[in-house]
């Protein structure tokens, strides 16, 4: 079974730095797009930065400048480094990523278990 895991969240004060990870596990054929995505308390879910696989990034407004989306393919992670991070990045952030399994069936989407990013003012 296919999975992603996420590492990294945790608490910082406002201005501070965080690097998440998501590494892909299990029988995996290839991996297409990898994305994060976050969600605070009463919001609904949404995009926070997407990488294809050819290195096409996409981020949203809120984060451009301070957040970058890399991935190593190699290892079949993906990263998110947050800068100057503001109380309103506090969320639970999700990796997402388009993956083919090795049994080589349709490619579907998955969802890690999220990790909690709390950013104190």
């Amino acid at each position: 079974q296919v999975q992603l895991v996420e590492s990294g969240g945790g608490l910082v004060q406002t201005g501070g730095s965080l690097r998440l990870s998501c590494a892909a596990s299990g029988s995996i054929f290839s991996i297409n797009d990898m994305a994060w995505y976050r969600q605070a308390p009463g919001k609904q879910r949404e995009l926070v930065a997407a990488i294809s696989s050819g290195g096409r990034l996409n981020y949203a407004d809120s984060v451009k400048g301070r957040f970058t989306i890399s991935r190593d393919n190699a290892k079949n992670t993906v990263y998110l480094q947050m800068n100057s991070l503001k109380p309103e990045d506090t969320a639970i952030y999700y990796c997402n990523a388009n993956i083919q399994p090795g049994e080589l069936g349709w490619s579907s989407y998955y969802w890690g278990q999220g990790t909690q990013v709390t950013v104190s003012s």
